[in-house]
């Protein structure tokens, strides 16, 4: 992650300095069961756990330029401190045994951060979908206006999808929290599955139960596809906010600092600019789902393309998936939401938005609905026209009157029944629905 996106809890989480800390307490973990099994003679098992220390990644850093192995790089540095007791580190392992588990730690861990991120977003949007969810709006279509929702009740989707993601999160989350300890093709030819099981459960993972080289990368695909279907929630999210902030809509606005400045060169901007990097994020993840998928592959199920995509991969899709989900809460957090602005778009065609009620009420009457159409049709275009306004147009036509009254035309254009309408979603979410909040 560059420094401009970078998260501290997450860029400590994918240090250098970390990952060999867990490369070396894997090391002695497969010391301590080992030498519970007799393996390891007391003496040397002693000596291992006095002289671990920690690792020294500069010293590593040095032998890795003459090895061209970090593994081994970090096991010479950790050895040289050691007499001949270090021949037991690495005894039975291959690299990946350390690298895929402390992997699957550092995946698992990172994870849990989004989610706790990903959880004060649904918080957000729980409280944002209640406060709003009787402020009216118009619902469009193919960016026109079609019929009457309110800004809950959109709100209320996005938290639908949000919850959706967290479910996806967890379940990658917990495919992705396992190990290996099973050497060079998996067979646990010269390292037991009790010393495998000792060591996972110490980690608090679970153990890749068909292991080759590596773990299976299905595990990593999926966890990297449940955050680019997360960017994807969060693009639809952005890019309405986007069009919500057009000058010609102005219904709802991203926060704005008071020295923030939006333009270099037009002193009046006030650009979308948080929901515009958003949708920048979502293409990242996206981009990232496509390594994990491209890394399932390795040739005889064993070798090490994958290593070079991986060691950007996931510390990027992981920091954009959390930067991206702190920015979406701030940015709905401080959201303007201008209903004054909404209710006079949804007037913008007056009471056009209803024509679907109409229709369905001349049906309701007797009319045949293909000639319904065509009258309720017929006035929206002469209103389009400028002939008059739709609910004159209505009112002077008279075969609409054959089966509407003019009291009937207006009770057919009013608010309520899609107000009432969404309760259906909000007690499916669970809502509260707050009378008198919002509107």
């Amino acid at each position: 992650m560059i420094d401009r996106y970078a998260l501290p809890e997450l860029r400590e989480l994918f240090s250098e300095q970390h990952k060999l800390d867990l490369w070396l307490r894997i090391e002695l973990l497969v010391a301590d069961a080992r030498h519970a099994a007799g393996l390891i003679p007391d003496d040397d098992w002693e000596r291992i756990r006095a002289t671990a220390g920690s690792v020294d990644g500069a010293r590593a850093h040095e032998i890795e330029q003459e090895s061209q192995h970090d593994v081994i790089a970090f096991l010479r540095s950790v050895t040289e401190r050691m007499g001949a007791e270090g021949r037991w580190l690495h005894f039975g392992l291959t690299s990946s045994d350390v690298l895929d588990t402390a992997t699957a730690v550092v995946l698992r861990d990172a994870t849990r951060f989004v989610e706790g991120e990903l959880a004060r977003l649904a918080e957000v949007l729980d409280n944002m979908a209640v406060e709003h969810r009787s402020t009216p709006m118009v619902g469009r279509s193919h960016g026109i206006h079609a019929e009457p929702i309110t800004f809950g009740f959109k709100v209320a989707g996005w938290l639908a999808e949000v919850q959706r993601d967290q479910a996806r999160l967890a379940r990658a989350r917990e495919g992705i929290a396992v190990g290996k300890i099973s050497g060079a093709v998996g067979t646990h030819a010269h390292v037991s599955a009790e010393v495998e099981a000792f060591v996972c459960q110490s980690l608090g993972l679970g153990i890749d139960p068909a292991s080759t080289q590596v773990v299976s990368r299905d595990r990593h695909a999926e966890l990297l596809t449940a955050l680019a279907i997360l960017g994807g929630t969060f693009e639809r999210m952005a890019v309405e906010l986007r069009h919500l902030q057009r000058t010609e809509v102005g219904e709802a606005f991203e926060p704005f600092g008071a020295g923030q400045q939006g333009s270099s060169a037009m002193p009046h901007k006030r650009n979308p600019v948080l929901a515009e990097r958003i949708t920048g994020f979502a293409r990242l993840l996206r981009a990232d789902a496509l390594v994990g998928l491209e890394n399932m592959a390795l040739w005889h199920e064993r070798d090490i393309s994958h290593s070079s995509a991986e060691r950007f991969v996931f510390e990027r899709a992981l920091g954009v998936a959390g930067y991206a989900t702190r920015s979406m809460t701030g940015l709905l957090g401080g959201l303007e939401i201008d209903a004054g602005r909404m209710a006079r778009n949804l007037e913008l065609l007056g009471g056009m938005v209803h024509s679907e009620a109409l229709l369905l009420a001349m049906i309701a009457k007797g009319a045949d609905r293909q000639e319904a159409y065509r009258l309720v049709q017929a006035a929206a275009k002469r209103a389009w026209s400028g002939e008059g306004t739709f609910r004159a147009e209505l009112g002077a036509d008279a075969e609409v009157g054959r089966w509407l009254s003019g009291e009937e035309v207006e009770a057919a254009m009013t608010l309520q029944p899609h107000l009432d309408g969404i309760e259906t979603t909000y007690q499916a979410l669970g809502l509260t629905h707050v009378d008198g909040v919002g509107g």
